[in-house]
């Protein structure tokens, strides 16, 4: 179960709710966006292919993929990999260029016991492609070879380069719909292959993302629609916008946010004025010791969402052992550390609002893959209220495209 709670003060008009489903039923009724049909994808053919092949052959899994490719397969997986569904398959992640980062996760890696997933919608990435080159150089593999058809996937859009070439080799392909942008995409092969191949029940990851999509058209979520408005209407007053997750599970998550976010709000809306909303991730309790000072004392331009996990899949107890000289910690002795750090939620979260800053609370019973599933279709349908709300066009990326425009001309100079 999750529950949300808003804690501002704001007169909202049931006519700007309505009218705000009524934006998203005619984006979904348009047929433009596609990541609104993701949570009733149908999984056979993954769930088909890595039957097929075996997957007990393999340890690891190499994800080959930049941004929307790579981060939410991450954050899923941070999420629940303490989950009993988890298996011991390893998912490497290959994604900035930065060669010290190649060698280290290229360090003991067999090519023999490791599939590779080639991921790009657009099937040209820059990283993506220079990774897939890289792999193929350091292992000796060439494009004809049946150790190339056998570790290689490829999921991208229908007729892309990568697909074409796919086509040539002989190579399994998992296509992105046409109609889902990259950091929208999680929920499809993009994320959805590798998370099965992890162990974790995807069926139940799309539930979870169904079940807010359900009650969303159902109108039933004027808590989100209240908060796109909020955050949309004190752009300018307010443009920062923390989420501060109470688990380290949420370190990845939070950058998923931050792509999504900043990606999809930041831009020149539809009236030629620049807008946006910047993104910050925080993990509780360690940011209490940093950011937190600048949330309490700084400017008053912050709104901050808090995450709170009530259930760990591990809860160990504070030892009751007196320190000497240390004895005013003895307080929190016998008592659980899932006790602690949402105790530490609750603290941190009354200390910001005594400041009048604006908060809201996400409380999850735990972690598991339909809490997860919805978590990203919440963010993602939070991202589209507000996009609405500023007049961009939220799944685009023209300033993105530009420097890769001034990457390609530094090469070709």
């Amino acid at each position: 179960m999750i529950e949300t709670k808003l804690m501002f003060e704001e007169e909202f008009f049931e006519a700007d709710i309505e009218r705000l489903y009524e934006l998203i039923a005619e984006e979904v009724k348009s047929g433009g966006v596609g990541y609104y049909d993701l949570p009733q994808s149908d999984v056979t053919d993954i769930k088909a292919y890595c039957n097929e092949y075996g997957l007990e052959k393999i340890k690891n899994v190499a994800v080959l993929g930049i941004g929307g490719s790579s981060l939410g397969t991450k954050a899923i997986d941070a999420l629940l990999e303490h989950s009993e569904n988890r298996n011991d398959k390893k998912i490497i992640y290959f994604e900035n260029v930065d060669p010290n980062e190649i060698i280290d996760n290229l360090k003991g890696l067999d090519f023999d016991e490791t599939l590779f997933l080639v991921i790009s919608k657009s099937g040209g990435t820059i990283e993506t492609t220079s990774h897939l080159k890289f792999i193929l150089h350091t292992f000796d593999i060439s494009l004809e070879s049946d150790a190339f058809k056998e570790h290689f996937v490829f999921i991208t859009d229908e007729k892309s380069p990568l697909d074409r070439l796919g086509d040539d080799l002989g190579v399994k392909r998992f296509y992105i719909p046409q109609n889902v942008g990259g950091r929208f995409s999680v929920l499809s092969p993009v994320g959805l292959l590798p998370l099965h191949i992890a162990g974790y029940d995807i069926e139940k990851l799309l539930a979870g993302a169904l079940k807010l999509k359900e009650s969303f058209f159902k109108r039933e979520e004027d808590e989100l629609c209240k908060k796109a408005i909020y955050y949309a209407s004190g752009a300018e007053d307010r443009p920062v916008n923390v989420l501060f997750s109470y688990t380290s599970a949420f370190k990845y998550f939070n950058d998923w946010f931050v792509q999504l976010w900043a990606e999809s709000l930041g831009k020149i809306n539809l009236d030629g004025t620049k807008v946006g909303l910047t993104p910050v991730g925080l993990i509780g309790s360690v940011d209490q010791h940093s950011f937190l000072q600048l949330i309490i004392e700084g400017a008053l331009d912050k709104t901050v969402t808090m995450i709170k996990v009530k259930e760990f899949a591990n809860d160990i107890t504070i030892p009751d052992i007196s320190l000497p000289h240390l004895e005013k910690t003895n307080f929190i002795n016998n008592h659980n550390f899932s006790e602690l750090i949402n105790a530490q939620c609750d603290a941190t979260m009354q200390s910001i609002l005594d400041q009048n800053v604006p908060v809201d609370m996400i409380e999850i019973s735990k972690l598991d893959e339909e809490s997860a599933g919805y978590m990203i279709f919440y963010y993602e349908l939070l991202t589209s209220l507000t996009g609405k709300l500023l007049n961009v066009n939220t799944y685009n990326q023209p300033g993105v495209e530009l420097g890769k425009i001034i990457l390609k001309k530094k090469f070709e100079d």
